[in-house]
């Protein structure tokens, strides 16, 4: 692995974080108060591309390597880890499963308004709804049924906790057929479509998370995602980049996290002393960087990994995303003991990056389900 990045990368991490601190920093706060999708940045986010960074240019995106996804996301999640993931979201579980997995018609149908993100005026925003009331960490207990009939699928089912599934316009859904799990790519507008309560969460306030549900759903049989028996796979072959990319966007977390507090701790005044001269201070402001420092080397070789397809990327992005989540919740943590009781308060940033910290243990696989991947991957059985 190379631990230096290229011009180009060092020149497109200028733009995204000139970006983030333009566009995404005046919103964070908002959408985290108001508890709505950040329909302002999403519009901002379409205007310069990043909603097709990895997308290829021949389907409306930027052609970009998936280095530069991490750079996005990192920097992003800088200032909000909602955006990172509407980025993630956007690029990764929605565009790249019917990129890697569909038909060159579902391609052409569906890519390219994710990659443009608003078609004619109307926003269009993917989902990826996998999850079910009984089918979290265990997949393989998915309820959702999708029965052939003709010429078109009928699903009926219910899904939980989908970010962005009371704004999306199209899903990528997983249901069991006949033959086995299997995707589908179903649009808001189909007939036996609806959409449940929103979620009332602890953080990441700023994304949106629903439940969907289908009753007689009807879905063209050509928009079934690969084959049937296979859902299982796409899931996890787009969830490994998820992964990767938003490890960044846990380390931009814990990074800002981090800054904050050198910061703070230069200004305030305790026992006729900064808080930055006591010894106590330095030392965990030093293992707070340092660690950083180590997960964000462990992400970016995922990242690595999952572009030159290394048989080990599932392995490391599993890595990543567990040292990243346990990382910025550990930072997060002790940047609010620095602040004290500011940072309890929601006038400094780290009360909410910490409120933020805790799905990073749960989304994309619990911490405990990255652990059983990488075991496996050890040949621990």
């Amino acid at each position: 692995m190379d631990f230096f990045f290229s011009e180009d990368q060092n020149d497109f991490r200028k733009m995204c974080k000139d970006f983030a601190r333009g566009e995404v920093q005046p919103w964070a706060a908002i959408i985290d108060e108001e508890e709505r999708f950040p329909f302002e940045v999403f519009d901002k986010l379409a205007e310069v591309g990043f909603l097709g960074i990895v997308t290829p240019e021949e389907y409306g995106g930027q052609g970009a390597d998936f280095m530069h996804f991490g750079i996005a996301t990192e920097e992003i999640g800088y200032y909000c880890l909602p955006t990172a993931m509407l980025v993630s979201s956007q690029n990764c579980v929605t565009s790249r499963a019917i990129l890697i997995h569909g038909t060159e018609e579902q391609k052409k149908k569906y890519v390219p308004p994710l990659a443009n993100g608003i078609v004619d005026g109307k926003r269009q925003i993917g989902a990826f709804a996998l999850t079910e009331p009984d089918a979290g960490s265990d997949a393989t207990g998915t309820k959702t049924k999708a029965v052939l009939k003709g010429d078109h699928y009928i699903i009926n089912g219910y899904k939980r906790f989908i970010t962005n599934g009371s704004v999306a316009t199209m899903f990528v859904v997983f249901a069991v057929a006949e033959n086995g799990p299997a995707a589908f790519i179903v649009e808001s507008n189909f007939p036996g479509f609806s959409v449940g309560k929103e979620e009332k969460k602890m953080g990441i306030r700023g994304s949106v998370t629903t439940e969907i549900m289908f009753d007689d759903c009807i879905v063209p049989k050509e928009n079934l995602l690969g084959k049937e028996g296979n859902g299982f796979r796409i899931a996890l072959s787009i969830l490994d980049e998820d992964r990767a990319g938003l490890s960044l966007a846990m380390v931009g977390m814990a990074q800002r996290a981090i800054d904050e507090s050198v910061k703070y701790s230069k200004e305030r005044v305790q026992f006729g002393k900064r808080l930055s001269q006591f010894q106590n201070t330095q030392f965990t402001l030093a293992e707070m960087q340092a660690k950083t420092d180590a997960a964000r080397l462990l992400a970016y070789r995922a990242v690595d990994a999952i572009i030159r397809k290394d048989p080990n990327a599932s392995a490391y992005a599993s890595m990543a995303k567990l040292i990243c989540a346990d990382n910025v919740n550990d930072v997060t943590r002790r940047a609010v003991q620095i602040h004290g009781g500011y940072g309890y308060c929601r006038e400094y940033p780290v009360e909410k990056l910490l409120r933020d910290a805790k799905i990073c243990e749960i989304m994309m696989g619990t911490n405990e389900i990255q652990k059983l991947v990488i075991s496996k991957a050890m040949g621990v059985r």
